[in-house]
C-alpha cells in the first residue's frame, strides 16, 4: 500500500483485449480512428457487410410491418423461453425444411441473439479440455476470437483460390486428430464470395464422417447466391454427418441490427443428443441473453409474408455490384481477384506490395487508404497481404470507392 491507497486485487482480463484485435469490429474501429477529419468526402465503407444504411437495400415492407404489429400488440414485452418462442421456432423449422430431404421440428431450432451468439454458443459447448476445431482460412474472425476466449485450440485448413475457394479436404484430414471435434464451413463464403456445389458439400460431409467430427455450417448468407452455382444447405447431408446450421435474418433481409439468429440441428440420426451436445447447448442458452421477444414474435410473419420480388431485387443489386467490383478491380494493378464472387457480400483480393512504394503490409495499406482516401477496406485476418472488400453498398458509392483506391495506387506506385 502506497500513500494510504489499498493494493487492489482486481485486474482486467487481457485475453479479451487480445481477442478484440482479430475481430472485424476491432480492425474496423482502428481504421475508422485513422480517417482524416478534414477530408470532406463521404466515407466509403468497403469493410463490413451491413448495407442497411443504403436506401436500395431497405428491408421488405412485410418485415417492418411484422415488427410493428408484434410490438403494438403488447403481447411480447415479456421474457421468452431459453430456446425461443414456439411460433418462431416452428416458422424457422418450416422455412429451412423447404430445402432439406427431411422435415425439421421446432425442437431442432434454438433462437440466438444474432448469428454471433450462435457461434459463441457452439464453440463454448465444444471447448472441452484438449479439444481442437478446424477453421477455414480465410474465414470469419469471430470464430478465432470466441475460440481463443474459450481456450479451444484452432487449426486452419486452406480454401483454394484457384478452385473457387473450395475446401482443401486433404488438408482437413491431415490436420485432424483424436481431439478434433468439428470443422466450420461458411457458405456462401465470407469473405471469399464463393458458393459451394452439391458435390463439394457432400465430400465435406463424407470427410467429417470419416474423421468422426460434426460440421458447423455458417449459412448467415444463405440464398444470397447470384452466380451459376445454386445455394445448397449443408443440412442436406445431415444423415452423413451431424450438421449444426447457423443462420439469421440479418443478411437476407438486410436487418443486422434486429439481432435474430438461430442454431439448428440437422441430425436425423440423433448423434448430437447421444453425445450430450444438445444438453450442453441448452445449458449455455440458459445463462445467456435472448433475442428481443417482439422480434421473435415477428419471425413467422417475416418468413411467410416477404414477397419474392424483394429477394429478387436484392439479388439483382448484389449481382450488379459484384460485376462492378470485379471489373473495376482489374483496373487497379496492385490488387488481383482470383475468382469473381458468386454469392454473399465480399470478395478477396491479393495485394502485390512489390508495385507499391512505402507500404510494408496489408495493415499499412488499409490504414493509409483510410487516411488519404476515406475508404475503409479490411485486411484479411490470417492471410498475409490479402484484402477483403465488400461490394454490398450502393453501386454508385462502390464505383467511387474503387476509383479512390485506383487513385491511391497511382500516388504510391513504384516509379
Amino acid at each position: 500500500m502506497e500513500n494510504g491507497a489499498p493494493a487492489w486485487k482486481f485486474r482486467g482480463n487481457g485475453g479479451l483485449s487480445a481477442a478484440t484485435v482479430i475481430t472485424v469490429r476491432g480492425v474496423l474501429y482502428e481504421l475508422m480512428a485513422n480517417l482524416n477529419a478534414d477530408d470532406g468526402r463521404t466515407v466509403v465503407p468497403l469493410g463490413h457487410g451491413d448495407p442497411s444504411s443504403f436506401p436500395c437495400f431497405r428491408t421488405a415492407p412485410a418485415a417492418e410491418d411484422a415488427v410493428v404489429e408484434a410490438l403494438r400488440s403488447g403481447k411480447f414485452n415479456c421474457y421468452g423461453p431459453t430456446v425461443g418462442i414456439l411460433p418462431a421456432r416452428r416458422a424457422i423449422a418450416d422455412y429451412l425444411s423447404c430445402d432439406l430431404p427431411y422435415k425439421l421440428s421446432p425442437d431442432d431450432v434454438n433462437l440466438t441473439l444474432g448469428c454471433k451468439q450462435a457461434i459463441e454458443a457452439i464453440l463454448t459447448v465444444l471447448a472441452c479440455p484438449g479439444a481442437n476445431i478446424l477453421l477455414p482460412r480465410p474465414g470469419f474472425p469471430c470464430y478465432d476470437a470466441f475460440a481463443k476466449h474459450s481456450h479451444l485450440e484452432t487449426r486452419y485448413f486452406d480454401l483454394l483460390p484457384d478452385k473457387g475457394w473450395e475446401v482443401d479436404l486433404k488438408g482437413v484430414e491431415d490436420l485432424a486428430d483424436e481431439s478434433t471435434v468439428a470443422m466450420v464451413i461458411i457458405n456462401p463464403g465470407n469473405p471469399c464470395g464463393s458458393v459451394y456445389s452439391y458435390q463439394h458439400l457432400k465430400k465435406v460431409a463424407e470427410t467429417a464422417r470419416k474423421l468422426g467430427i460434426m460440421v458447423i455450417a455458417d449459412e448467415v448468407y444463405g440464398h444470397l447466391a447470384f452466380g451459376d452455382t445454386p445455394f445448397v444447405p449443408m443440412g442436406v447431408f445431415g444423415s452423413i454427418a451431424p450438421v449444426l446450421t447457423l443462420g439469421s435474418i440479418s443478411k437476407r433481409w438486410i436487418v443486422p441490427g434486429w439481432r435474430l439468429g438461430w442454431l439448428v440441428t440437422n441430425d436425423p440420426n440423433g448423434f448430437l443428443i447421444d453425445t450430450g451436445v444438445l444438453k450442453s447447448l441448452k445449458g449455455f442458452l440458459d445463462i445467456s441473453s435472448d433475442p428481443p421477444t417482439f422480434i421473435q414474435a415477428a419471425v413467422p410473419h417475416i418468413l411467410e409474408k416477404t414477397n419474392d420480388d424483394f429477394f429478387s431485387k436484392i439479388i439483382c443489386i448484389l449481382r450488379e455490384a459484384a460485376d462492378i467490383c470485379y471489373e473495376k478491380i482489374q483496373e487497379i494493378p496492385c490488387v488481383t481477384c482470383p475468382k469473381k464472387p458468386e454469392g454473399g457480400m465480399f470478395v478477396m483480393v491479393k495485394l502485390n506490395l512489390s508495385l507499391l512504394e512505402g507500404i510494408k503490409d496489408d495493415q499499412e495499406f488499409c490504414l493509409k487508404l483510410a487516411k488519404e482516401e476515406s475508404v475503409i477496406v479490411l485486411p484479411a485476418v490470417g492471410m498475409k497481404n490479402w484484402l477483403r472488400i465488400t461490394f454490398a453498398i450502393d453501386p454508385s458509392s462502390l464505383e467511387d470507392g474503387l476509383k479512390r483506391i485506383k487513385a491511391f495506387y497511382g500516388r504510391h506506385a513504384k516509379k
